[in-house]
């Protein structure tokens, strides 16, 4: 994404293993896979190489959504699952809509492999104050759309919405929520920093301000669980797919499967 040059792509991927050596057995692979991806960036001269890839995910996703809506009715529960399914879809380039939106309507008549919809709504409910923690370009429609419908249900709910305040692969910045008008729904904040999920030690005063207020918060993605599951905090509820074998087996699931948690 970032050159054709390919004597400096070869370079790219000797100084990118040299920066392996960064990882301890302890790391958080997010933390650390975010550090060496600024240091690649500089490296190579760029400051956004996933910027058209972000952005073709987001026309496509939202080309989607539009066509979803137009054919069904979506209630609270179903947005709920299509928040999950949008972490699920590779909104890639060369990927039709229509076999997206096949794959879409597939995975939302299915059952989630746990489902705690039931809990994080009781718990809206009684809240004040809803933190919802952003994960990649393209699916940030239909997080935007669940978003919506937490509104519509729960308008008493003081929301806000964070996004990255850096570039880092095809995570979602504040400007990117800003483009798809997330005001609507709610306050657009940043997490003051690039890394993915939510590093505690590299966010803002800010942000940690509305974390420590939030009376629930919703996580979006493995980036966000791998950061935060280990606080073990009773707030956080997660909305993702197990994609990978470390994160299943921490999840005590299945790999490839549906949560909210």
């Amino acid at each position: 994404m970032s050159t054709e040059d390919l004597a400096k792509r070869k370079k790219a991927a000797v100084f990118c293993a040299k920066l392996m050596g960064k990882l301890e057995e302890d790391s958080i692979p997010a933390i650390v896979s975010s550090k060496i991806f600024f240091d690649l960036y500089e490296f190579l001269g760029v400051r956004d190489p996933f910027k058209a890839y972000k952005e073709s995910s987001n026309k496509l996703a939202e080309r989607v959504l539009n066509e979803i809506e137009a054919i069904m009715e979506v209630d609270l529960k179903t947005a709920l699952k299509l928040a999950i399914v949008g972490n699920v879809i590779d909104f890639a380039v060369g990927y039709s809509p229509e076999k997206i939106e096949e794959d879409i309507m597939s995975l939302i008549k299915g059952d989630l492999y746990i489902d705690c919809s039931e809990e994080l709504f009781k718990k809206l409910e009684n809240a004040k104050v809803l933190l919802y923690l952003t994960d990649n370009c393209g699916e940030i429609y239909f997080d935007k759309l669940f978003l919506k419908k937490i509104r519509e249900n729960f308008p008493h709910l003081d929301i806000y919405i964070a996004g990255k305040e850096a570039p880092i692969i095809n995570d979602a910045t504040v400007e990117d929520l800003k483009a798809a008008k997330f005001d609507e729904v709610g306050t657009i904040i940043s997490t003051g920093s690039g890394i993915v999920g939510i590093p505690f030690g590299e966010v803002s005063e800010e942000f940690m301000d509305i974390f420590r207020r939030a009376d629930v918060i919703i996580a979006k993605g493995q980036g966000n669980f791998e950061t935060l599951s280990e606080i073990k905090d009773e707030r956080v509820f997660y909305l993702l797919k197990a994609k990978c074998r470390p994160v299943a087996r921490e999840l005590g699931v299945p790999q490839g499967s549906m949560l909210c948690i």
